[in-house]
């Protein structure tokens, strides 16, 4: 199983992604399931203090957004605690500076929308080079929304994802409605068109969780409260959904998998 993730404790904190995306691979990987994590090396993060440490073998793939190649380096830190590798995919362009999403100004980055290209498309090459087929593929946060369309889209004959399900967290998180004037022309990559992305907008505007949703095989409510328009929404999705777990999250979302499972194979 991968966890897809823009947050986890401890290496950064500053929403409820953080906290889900320590314990439920934890969890999960103690009920005897193989885990591995991928998060984005945001510069926020203590590579001296955390211990991360460059993975060679994985690392010298570029990425390509919007027609810029960007090198891509892996690295990889363990939680002893949790007995758990987690995976950062790092770019001196996207990911070396203090903040996370927002300036000194509080304003969001102007390249948030490159930063989520690099880092969706990025996952999956990585995984490719892993060499592993995960069962489920679970995102978590908007930076991981584009995941879903392009394992459904341009990865879909990929043999190591030819039997993935992937997942998708729904979290009160605004972060879609900054990218407007950017999104359309950086999102589409691999000679996807324009109608591929329709899902991912609203008019002028980009529903990144609404794309998400419309792409994944499997939805979860990661936050109590959503925005009025996600959580009407939710009403009309055709297809396997988590309501909001509460405090038992961790059992509910296991038992969820397990319906994935069994819906597998029965198809």
């Amino acid at each position: 199983m991968l966890i897809v993730t823009q947050e986890m404790q401890p290496y950064t904190s500053s929403t409820e992604i953080s906290e889900v995306s320590r314990k439920l691979p934890q969890y999960i990987q103690e009920k005897g399931i193989e885990i591995r994590i991928l998060m984005p090396r945001f510069g926020a993060i203590n590579e001296r203090r955390h211990r991360l440490h460059e993975v060679v073998r994985l690392s010298g793939m570029n990425i390509i957004v919007e027609d810029d190649d960007y090198p891509l380096v892996i690295k990889v830190a363990s939680l002893p605690e949790g007995r758990m590798q987690v995976y950062f995919l790092d770019n001196d362009d996207f990911f070396r500076r203090k903040h996370i999403f927002l300036d000194e100004q509080d304003q969001p980055f102007t390249d948030n929308a490159d930063r989520m290209v690099f880092f969706c498309k990025g996952v999956i090459e990585t995984v490719k080079k892993f060499g592993w087929a995960p069962d489920i593929v679970h995102c978590h946060g908007w930076m991981t929304s584009l995941v879903p369309l392009y394992m459904k889209t341009v990865y879909r004959t990929e043999p190591l994802f030819q039997h993935s399900k992937v997942v998708y967290s729904i979290y009160n998180e605004p972060m879609g409605k900054t990218l407007e004037d950017s999104f359309l022309s950086k999102a589409l990559i691999n000679h996807l068109g324009a109608e591929d992305l329709k899902a991912y907008q609203n008019g002028a505007g980009v529903t990144l969780q609404r794309g998400a949703m419309m792409y994944a095989d499997a939805v979860v409510q990661g936050s109590a409260e959503l925005e009025a328009s996600t959580q009407e929404y939710l009403h009309h999705i055709d297809k396997p959904f988590l309501p909001y777990p509460g405090e038992n999250y961790l059992e509910s979302i296991l038992e969820f998998y397990q319906s994935l499972f069994l819906e597998k194979v029965s198809e």
